[in-house]
């Protein structure tokens, strides 16, 4: 009998084996808002995104799977990524419970990608977005 998923079901992983992954045929999803995603993202990254900002602070989408469903199948290989982690950590959760069967979270999300590709680079600072899980 299958089980709802948890973030504890969800696997990890650092910038360095995402990459590897990339590399082997996994897509990245990236589940940043719009204008995060505009500013900069990982090449052919696909954005949908998990949260959209708005007066009333962070909503969640409520079209996610339907739209993540339109560009991706079940069987895809998926590494999804957010800004710091949290965002993707759940948006995994929903597509694992939703039938989804290889996705994996970036670890530390995209700030931790900038910081591995552009070690000791002071101009990466305005790619990342502030939150208040990274300084």
């Amino acid at each position: 009998m299958d089980t709802t998923k948890s973030i504890e079901d969800v696997v990890n992983v650092d910038v360095e084996a995402a990459k590897e992954l990339l590399g082997l045929g996994h897509r990245y999803l990236d589940v940043r808002t719009n204008e995060e995603f505009n500013k900069s993202h990982i090449d052919k990254a696909v954005n949908v995104p998990y949260m959209f900002l708005t007066q009333e602070g962070r909503v969640k989408n409520e079209e996610f799977l339907s739209q993540v469903s339109t560009v991706y199948q079940q069987e895809d290989p998926l590494i999804v990524g957010c800004n710091s982690g949290g965002r993707a950590s759940r948006a995994c959760v929903d597509l694992l419970n939703a039938g989804f069967k290889n996705v994996k979270n970036l670890k530390d999300g995209y700030s931790a990608w900038l910081d591995d590709e552009f070690k000791g680079d002071k101009s990466v600072e305005q790619f990342k977005t502030a939150c208040k899980f990274r300084p």
